[in-house]
């Protein structure tokens, strides 16, 4: 399967190259990200290699996945985002992770909305899920303004977290910055 890429006002979202892992290392690897995701520990590179292998996977296998997200102007990687499968619970969720310089901007959400319209669109999704540490709250926000609605308080991972819903039939994303 060819993955697509996805251009939004001001974000281009892309497949991963085995190139990214060095940036992707130090986006996902900062204190600010972990401490919201179970085992504190921060990967090592070659962890990040292997993840962007398994990303690439993962849209062979379901036909969606994570992108890169980038700059279209410079081509500079600020993250990622995308629909991933829970075969622990048979749900989709939402993932996005944006590089703490990025932050504040809107463009997790942003390339969140891109995301549940491809879900809902492209994939004829029904419902997508955010999961988010309780103390998580910006992305709490995020999850918001990309449509979705606080339903309960559930065990993730082997943590509590928050669990959003967002349904295609109510899909109305309210982006502001």
């Amino acid at each position: 399967m060819e993955i697509p890429t996805i251009t939004t006002e001001r974000l281009c979202l892309r497949p991963f190259s085995p190139t990214n892992a060095p940036t992707l290392h130090q986006i996902i690897s900062g204190e600010d990200v972990l401490k919201y995701f179970p085992g504190s520990q921060p990967p090592t590179l070659e962890q990040v290699q292997k993840m962007i292998t398994r990303l690439l996977d993962h849209w062979q296998t379901y036909g969606y996945g994570l992108w890169a997200v980038t700059l279209p102007e410079t081509g500079a990687l600020m993250g990622r985002c995308g629909l991933q499968y829970l075969p622990e619970t048979d749900e989709v969720e939402i993932d996005f992770i944006i590089d703490r310089r990025y932050w504040g901007r809107g463009f997790a959400t942003e390339a969140g909305i891109a995301s549940m319209k491809f879900g809902f669109e492209t994939l004829n999704l029904t419902s997508i899920v955010g999961i988010v540490h309780p103390d998580n709250v910006a992305s709490q926000r995020v999850l918001t303004k990309v449509g979705m609605q606080f339903v309960e308080k559930k065990v993730y991972f082997g943590m509590d977290c928050y669990r959003y819903v967002g349904k295609t039939a109510v899909f109305h994303p309210n982006f502001s910055n």
